[in-house]
């Protein structure tokens, strides 16, 4: 397991420092990021928080999925990767051409 964690059903008006108050209790944040659209900047209702060690990202998952935060329940859980294999054909759909 990695120290990434993904939370899940955010509030749209938590910050990134409200991000990082939620996890404090659990160990070291190392960095905390409420993703926002790229065009209106509002929040997208997810984010992903570091901690320092991978002991430290066990015990707030246990601690906070499922958990209420401004009427929303988290889901919180590891971060997984990024995949490249978008698995779209890049919005290409070459089946109506």
């Amino acid at each position: 397991m990695n120290k990434k964690i993904y939370v899940g059903g955010l509030p749209y008006s938590v910050s990134d420092e409200e991000l990082t108050n939620l996890f404090q209790s659990h160990g070291v944040v190392e960095t905390a990021n409420v993703v926002k659209d790229r065009d209106t900047f509002n929040s997208r209702g997810f984010g992903f928080v570091e901690m320092s060690t991978q002991e430290e990202a066990e015990k707030a998952i246990q601690a906070l999925n499922g958990t209420d935060l401004q009427g929303r329940t988290l889901t919180v859980n590891v971060a997984r990767p990024k995949s490249n294999n978008r698995g779209d054909n890049g919005g290409y759909n070459r089946d109506r051409y």
